[in-house]
């Protein structure tokens, strides 16, 4: 699971690098996750810009991050895919995240937040 970060202040964007987040790289995304957002930004912004897929443990490793962040800090997401974004209408977690059309709208809404 490659996933490629850049630090901003108060703000930690996440690209997954991988087309596919499942049950086969679900545990392996957590794991990085948790790893990469130690340092403690109170944003983290996923870009799914790249994921075409995304099955049941794909959806709960991303629900896993954001607990694991608590509830004093945002696990946003950006530039879901149409399956993607199917997966979150469907279950409803589209109103549970932040949903940005695209990782630039997500970053102004941050730095203007």
């Amino acid at each position: 699971m490659q996933l490629q970060t850049q630090t901003r202040p108060k703000l930690l964007s996440v690209l997954v690098m991988e087309d596919r987040i499942d049950a086969a790289s679900a545990i392996q995304f957590k794991e990085k996750m948790r790893d990469l957002t130690q340092s403690g930004e109170p944003r983290v912004v996923l870009d799914l810009a790249r994921v075409q897929f995304l099955d049941s443990s794909g959806l709960g490793a991303i629900v896993a991050v954001k607990k694991l962040l608590g509830p004093d800090r945002a696990l946003e997401l950006s530039s879901l895919t149409p399956t993607v974004e199917k997966v979150f209408r469907l279950t409803r977690m589209d109103s549970i995240f932040t949903i940005h059309p695209t990782h630039a709208a997500a970053l102004s809404h941050v730095a203007s937040a």
